[in-house]
């Protein structure tokens, strides 16, 4: 609530009134007893009123009480009394020495009384703030600290505060949903985005001010704080206001990690039964399913002996149960390299020989889609382990032959970029989807393509290509058909191999 000028005028006026009225009622004492006692005395007196005077109420009614104390000792102790007028010069050198020596005490006491009650008033403060970090140390929610951050800031200095705070797309919003409603987000965005306080005056009264102070924590800015309160106010607390922005920001910071630390343990746990369960599975489910398999392959052998309808029958129990076996085996890839029990066998050697050796071990697979193999004459050799990079290429290849029309070509393609080289495989299948996760194992590869995948394949690729140091990228070629799955590999420093020498004939 804002004062009315003339109240604020006479709130500042009572002191000096109230010193005046301790001056006269001083003077009445000692006139009684003026006759008994030295004048030097009465000076002494009225400067113990002055210091009194500075040290209850500061300096203004200090200097009031010192032009008093020796306008009163002039007009009623020094002869003649009652009267201004003065018959002795001696008494003018009185007056001077008494007026300097009660301004100069009164100043340097009230100056005093200033600085203990300031020094009080930060040793409170001071105090105030250790318990407030105290509690926001011990924060777990957002909501906390906003009542936290609130709460001293109420206490302390009559502010109110608000926290805003960035969702997944880093839009501000308030902590308190009541707010969001009737308060427009720009100017806290501002102050988000450019990391600078900013304000606005005259929102809710007269006089009255909010004002947007970004919470900046060590490693980025962590939201808003909104604050609103007069404006003297902020402008005199603008130091404790900083003070508190900056606790709330690493209060939030230290929430936000430990949210983090909590579901990253979460997903490792997660990742650790998961991998568990596939690897107890799969060996649980390897010896029956080679027996399912061999059984399957002497139906199919039997040739005449089964009617049409039972060979049929046979040939698809048999190719379902190689496909199961390869699912198997898969899981079982997937959860030794999830596990970190992978180890790399890595030589150096020319990547045409692996791209040969996985086309070759496809076989009938590519009988409907023709490869085409482009490699650049100097390429050079490059380190990896041989078994795993053609079972990376193998799966490409394979995927791209389930889901790509039959006649269309598979290309394959290297070069080098910078220090890698990056491996290409081009297909003109349906293409990905736009939203696909490499991280996701079971992920369908491609949908409606009407070939079974469990989507394991990409997965095993990329933790293979991760294990050599490279990545695997999806993209869509130039021309919007198809999609290429790309993989690099560290170009490193290949040795130097020395041309042997002709043998001399003798």
């Amino acid at each position: 609530m804002v004062q009315h000028p003339s109240a604020s005028f006479l709130t500042r006026l009572r002191p000096h009134l109230l010193v005046a009225l301790y001056c006269v009622i001083a003077t009445f004492i000692v006139k009684p007893i003026a006759g008994y006692i030295d004048l030097a005395n009465v000076v002494i007196l009225f400067l113990l009123l002055v210091f009194l005077v500075a040290r209850k109420y500061g300096r203004g009614p200090a200097l009031t009480a010192s032009f008093l104390a020796v306008g009163l000792f002039d007009f009623f102790f020094v002869p003649p009394h009652l009267s201004f007028a003065v018959d002795d010069i001696q008494y003018l050198i009185t007056f001077l020495v008494m007026l300097t020596v009660a301004i100069i005490t009164g100043q340097l006491v009230a100056r005093l009384g200033q600085q203990a009650i300031e020094a009080t008033e930060r040793e409170r403060r001071n105090h105030a703030l250790y318990k407030m970090a105290s509690r926001l140390a011990g924060a777990m929610t957002l909501n906390q600290v906003e009542e936290i951050a609130h709460g001293f800031l109420w206490e302390a200095s009559h502010v109110s505060a608000s926290l805003l705070v960035p969702d997944s797309k880093d839009k501000l919003h308030y902590l308190d949903a009541t707010l969001a409603s009737s308060i427009n987000t720009a100017l806290p965005e501002r102050a988000y985005h450019e990391g600078e306080p900013v304000d606005q005056v005259g929102l809710t009264g007269q006089g009255t001010r909010r004002l947007y102070m970004p919470l900046k924590a060590p490693m980025r800015i962590r939201g808003v704080m909104e604050v609103s309160a007069e404006n003297d106010t902020l402008e005199q607390e603008r130091e404790l206001l900083t003070t508190v922005s900056n606790l709330v920001a690493i209060a939030i910071e230290r929430i936000h990690y430990a949210d983090v630390a909590q579901a990253t343990g979460i997903q490792m746990a997660s990742e650790r039964l998961r991998n568990s369960v596939l690897a107890s599975l799969s060996h649980d489910l390897r010896t029956p399913l080679t027996a399912m398999v061999g059984l399957a392959e002497t139906l199919t052998r039997a040739g005449e002996a089964l009617p049409p309808l039972h060979q049929d029958t046979a040939n698809a129990l048999h190719q379902q149960a190689v496909e199961l076996s390869v699912m198997v085996n898969n899981l079982l890839e997937l959860a030794r390299i999830s596990s970190g029990s992978l180890r790399l066998r890595k030589e150096w050697q020319p990547l045409e020989e692996v791209i040969g050796a996985a086309i070759k071990r496809l076989g009938p697979a590519l009988a409907s889609h023709p490869v085409q193999v482009a490699l650049p004459p100097d390429l050079p050799l490059l380190e990896f382990d041989a078994v795993l990079l053609e079972r990376v290429i193998g799966n490409l290849l394979d995927n791209a032959c389930k889901h790509a029309p039959e006649g269309t070509s598979i290309r394959v393609s290297a070069n080098t970029l910078g220090n890698r080289a990056q491996i290409s495989i081009c297909d003109q299948g349906p293409g990905f989807a736009a939203d696909i996760d490499l991280e996701a194992p079971f992920l369908r590869e491609a949908a409606d393509s009407g070939k079974p995948s469990v989507g394991l394949g990409l997965t095993i690729c990329k933790a293979i290509v991760e294990a050599h140091q490279g990545r695997l990228t999806l993209s869509a070629p130039k021309d919007g058909q198809g999609t290429c799955v790309q993989f690099t590999l560290p170009l490193g420093t290949p040795p130097i191999i020395e041309e042997e020498m002709p043998e001399m004939g003798l």
